[in-house]
């Protein structure tokens, strides 16, 4: 997996954010917890991303109608939507000095289109010991979803299915859509939330680079 072209450098992957907080008390506790126990670079990430995974819950599976956003707010109230995990991960990962960022499928909602769309998070990590991406999906399993951490094979969340007209939507992005996050800010009921106010499509910012303004001159 390439990182996008108008990415700065690898930097921007291990930058502190408003939702990606990692510098956050909270945050930097846990990361040194597993960081004490797990000092290889491959074992610590798995471990990170399995307990995003299974000990933070899905909002959705639990019917709990609390807001999270940031990671801190995740990681201190233990759920979240699969948007506000990634957040979490991503920070996690960030206070280990591990590369993170967020990668976003549009899924439907249903087994056919006409049952709607929705955008999904997970994330992407660059691990230094293999020089490559590797895609990690914490939304949470449950019967029909068995996300893994596997470095052979991908194993996320939801297979997109381009037919129903699904997207992979190419990239990691080191910060948040401003979008999505824009929609946990105006929420207050995650389950209202979840049923009502979840956009059905990504759209795309990227700075302009120097090409692109040669083209409008």
């Amino acid at each position: 997996m390439q990182e996008w072209k108008w990415k700065d450098s690898m930097d921007a992957y291990l930058e502190v954010s408003k939702y990606i907080n990692w510098k956050d008390p909270g945050i930097l506790k846990k990361a040194e917890e597993f960081r004490q126990r797990m000092p290889d670079e491959i074992p610590l990430v798995r471990a990170m991303y399995e307990f995003v995974r299974d000990e933070i819950r899905h909002s959705w599976d639990v019917q709990d109608k609390r807001v999270t956003k940031s990671a801190s707010e995740v990681l201190e109230q233990g759920v979240g939507i699969c948007w506000a995990k990634a957040n979490l991960l991503a920070a996690l990962l960030r206070a280990c000095g591990i590369p993170a960022g967020i990668c976003y499928q549009r899924l439907t909602l249903g087994n056919t289109p006409d049952t709607g769309f929705c955008i999904h998070a997970l994330n992407a990590v660059y691990l230094k010991s293999l020089d490559r991406w590797i895609r990690l999906d914490a939304r949470g399993n449950k019967p029909g979803i068995d996300a893994q951490f596997d470095l052979a094979q991908e194993r996320l969340a939801f297979p997109v299915r381009r037919e129903l007209g699904e997207v992979e939507y190419e990239g990691v992005y080191a910060r948040p859509s401003e979008q999505l996050m824009h929609v946990l800010e105006n929420s207050t009921d995650a389950l209202d939330m979840y049923l009502h106010h979840l956009p059905d499509q990504l759209f795309v910012y990227r700075k302009a680079t120097k090409a692109d303004i040669e083209e409008l001159v």
